[in-house]
């Protein structure tokens, strides 16, 4: 996989920090001219060949097979298009784009163009998820499925002093759901596929959720999924079964344990990940399917995606938040 790199930002550093134990060629790297300075310090550092700050001409290169959207969450749909149009196969940084008709749209466009989209999401690619996964059946039907996400921003901080950053701008994308439900999402809806019923509430300052409670309805069970970057507290998010129950005190995001616990039986604890990179899992496997050529497993990765955004654009829908980018399809 020869790949290309968009933004030089914390997810493009941390990326970096263990694409090298991965069948990856780094081509090039993409970044705004007054990033300059930093593009050839990880040139430097990585053995990135090219490094540019056009995107257009970044695109022109031959080499480059995918790219890796690093860049804001407004940004994803017109820089991801722009990728297909020029014959790119994409890594898309969660969230896939800003509502679900771009997401379509693009998802539409890859089909078409015979190219792969790639949701660059830790979570469901983790191997303590595959184990969830494979113990479901163990817990009998399930009845509550219980999601947290809670985690105290620094730039909450700077948000109260009237410091608007991309997490937290409307303008951008940002708010609790989109940064922090959207891993709970996505791990809900890759176990069952999408919700008969989405609702959400949120407390709302300076037009974004800092902080959201968001409940998805299934045939025979209910969902709460929280997320807040506006306080914290202890995790637990809990898979209740008539017969046994599945938990963990990490966030989903890194998933690094579980419990499995039957009735009147002691827990079982899991963990699978050890020392890895939480990230390197999933680019495993899109190096595999990469590879392989596998389109129909990427067929599935990319509906996967349509679903997460249909649930976080219908939830915002209940509080009517709204994104400039919205309208940008």
């Amino acid at each position: 996989m020869k790949l290309g790199i968009v933004g030089a930002g914390l997810i493009v550093s941390t990326l970096l920090q263990f694409i090298h134990e991965t069948d990856v060629e780094l081509i090039a790297i993409c970044a705004t001219p007054n990033e300059k300075e930093k593009l050839e310090e990880m040139q430097k550092e990585h053995g990135f060949k090219y490094i540019y700050t056009d995107y257009d001409e970044f695109l022109k290169n031959d080499e480059t097979e995918i790219v890796y959207m690093g860049v804001n969450n407004f940004l994803h749909y017109t820089f991801g298009k722009k990728a297909l149009e020029a014959g790119k196969h994409i890594i898309m940084e969660k969230p896939y784009t800003s509502n679900y008709e771009q997401a379509k749209k693009l998802v539409d466009m890859a089909k078409e163009k015979h190219l792969m989209i790639f949701e660059a999401i830790s979570t469901i690619y983790n191997p303590n998820f595959v184990k969830i996964q494979e113990l479901l059946p163990t817990i009998g039907d399930v009845k509550i499925v219980s999601l947290n996400y809670t985690q105290y921003s620094t730039r909450y901080d700077a948000f109260k002093r009237g410091e608007i950053l991309p997490a937290f701008d409307y303008k951008k994308s940002g708010g609790a759901l989109m940064d922090l439900n959207v891993y709970n999402v996505h791990f809900i809806t890759e176990l069952y596929g999408a919700p008969n019923k989405v609702e959400y509430i949120a407390n709302m300052e300076h037009n974004i959720d800092t902080s959201g409670i968001l409940t998805l309805s299934y045939d025979n069970f209910q969902v709460t999924s929280i997320a807040a970057k506006d306080c914290g507290s202890p995790l637990l998010n809990c898979i209740q079964g008539n017969e046994g129950c599945i938990y963990t005190s990490s966030p989903l995001f890194t998933l690094t344990h579980f419990e499995h616990q039957l009735n009147k039986k002691e827990p079982v604890h899991y963990d699978f990940t050890g020392t890895s990179h939480r990230m390197k899992h999933e680019f495993l496997k899109f190096i595999e399917v990469f590879n392989n050529k596998d389109y129909k497993a990427n067929d599935h990765m990319m509906e996967h995606s349509l679903i997460v955004m249909d649930v976080l654009t219908k939830a915002r829908e209940c509080i009517g938040l709204v994104f400039p980018d919205d309208e940008n399809i």
